[in-house]
């Protein structure tokens, strides 16, 4: 467990958007089924696996399906006030995300948070790697000048505990369902509600 900095010190934070900012609206097997892949796999990496001209047309229907999930986002409870709390104590505020970027936008805009990101701050699957994958969060601190031990790598699935542990920071898993992945977590809280309530009282 990274234990250089306390969590209250560190002043980098990256979040996962869907289910971790947003209430949970994605339909995953739907967009499965639409897109001919099986339950089981990987979105982007069964689309990364097929010839380019099929990969183009998937992408363009994916995109269209994340457009209308988008514009259906719903904040989380204590979404603003945790964002809030931390933009009050001058931390770095990123997105990570297997999204675009544009559609990361339109997902903050609908919750009413788009204010709290710089837009080159906001990483999607055309910026850098998806994750599991590290480049991500190494883009995001590198263009704060922060190293991993002052970071958190904040989502609600294991991708991004997995990234945020293979890049070093400290992990956070927000979920009030019962999915636990302790050897990636450092911090489990049910809600954002939790996590701002624990920032104040640590």
């Amino acid at each position: 467990m990274p234990d250089v900095l306390s969590l209250p010190d560190r002043r980098a934070w990256i979040f996962d958007l869907d289910g971790t900012l947003t209430q949970p609206v994605h339909d995953f097997l739907h967009i499965r089924q639409e897109l001919g892949i099986a339950p089981d796999q990987d979105i982007l990496a069964t689309i990364a696996a097929r010839p380019s001209s099929e990969r183009e047309e998937m992408m363009v229907r994916l995109d269209e399906l994340e457009h209308l999930y988008a514009a259906r986002a719903k904040p989380a409870p204590g979404v603003l006030e945790l964002l809030e709390f931390l933009a009050v104590n001058r931390c770095d505020m990123g997105i990570l995300t297997r999204n675009t970027q544009s559609i990361a936008i339109a997902s903050l805009a609908a919750i009413g948070a788009e204010h709290f990101f710089i837009h080159d701050r906001i990483i999607g699957r055309d910026e850098a790697r998806p994750k599991p994958d590290t480049q991500g969060i190494t883009l995001l601190l590198n263009s704060w000048q922060r190293m991993p031990d002052e970071a958190v790598m904040v989502g609600d699935f294991r991708y991004d505990l997995e990234t945020g542990r293979a890049a070093g920071t400290f992990t956070i898993h927000v979920d009030d369902r019962d999915r636990h992945w302790p050897e990636l977590t450092d911090l489990r809280v049910s809600s954002l509600q939790a996590l701002t309530h624990h920032l104040k009282n640590a």
